[in-house]
């Protein structure tokens, strides 16, 4: 019987590697995984599609933006993203994302899980577990507590999900903006929520390009003035 079994792991393993069947290799190129940093992996086959590409300390100087809805919706629905706000300018697309369960090495350091949110209230039926509130605000995109997932740092999601989103981005833009920049960071997220609110709204955009700008440049430019969160500058109705 040993023997029998020894025969049948011989012949399908010869059958495998004839047919080239090669598990790991089939999931690293999966649109699922983000975390083999493989060199045959199709997604990180192209030039690096997001961050700072040029060196021009006025990257973030935007003459005008606006929410774009079509790229948001691309975003939205690859794997491994939750929600999204894509929002555009005269030179770049800034990518705010949530990120789920649904595909592996979101995180840079590999898995889709984060620490960020406590999500443990669910089970007890309530909102926030540390105080038993069932309350949360409707303005906000994510928070503590039942959510999808954030990452403070923009480094925080994987190489291999910033790509694909920036070469989703491209190409869906027609290579239209010079940089694409993305974050999951829980700040960033909300705060970009309230100028797509405004968008929506059809309020006049160009009194709040200067917090846009700052908001961007604090984030991704390295800027030393903190934005101060939309809502608590306009008056809410």
């Amino acid at each position: 019987m040993i023997r029998r079994w020894l025969v049948c792991g011989v012949a399908l393993a010869i059958a495998c590697a004839a047919s080239g069947c090669n598990y790991k290799a089939h999931f690293q190129r999966s649109t699922y995984d983000y975390s083999s940093r493989a060199h045959h992996d199709p997604k990180m086959q192209t030039a690096r599609s997001y961050g700072s590409t040029t060196r021009d300390p006025k990257q973030h100087e935007n003459r005008y933006f606006k929410y774009d809805s079509k790229l948001s919706y691309k975003v939205r629905a690859l794997p491994g993203v939750s929600s999204a706000i894509v929002m555009v300018t005269d030179k770049n697309a800034y990518v705010a994302i949530l990120t789920d369960w649904s595909a592996t090495g979101t995180k840079s350091h590999g898995g889709p899980m984060t620490k960020e949110q406590d999500n443990s209230g669910t089970t007890d039926g309530v909102y926030n577990n540390d105080t038993g509130s069932s309350k949360w605000s409707y303005r906000q995109m994510v928070s503590p507590y039942n959510s999808y997932f954030s990452h403070k740092d923009p480094s925080d999601l994987s190489t291999e999900l910033r790509q694909v989103i920036g070469d989703t981005v491209r190409r869906a833009s027609g290579q239209k903006y010079s940089e694409v920049h993305i974050s999951a960071n829980q700040e960033f997220v909300n705060q970009l929520l309230e100028f797509a609110k405004a968008d929506w709204a059809q309020r006049p955009l160009k009194p709040l390009l200067p917090d846009f700008n700052r908001l961007v440049q604090y984030t991704f430019g390295g800027g030393n003035e903190v934005p101060v969160p939309l809502y608590e500058k306009v008056p809410q109705k």
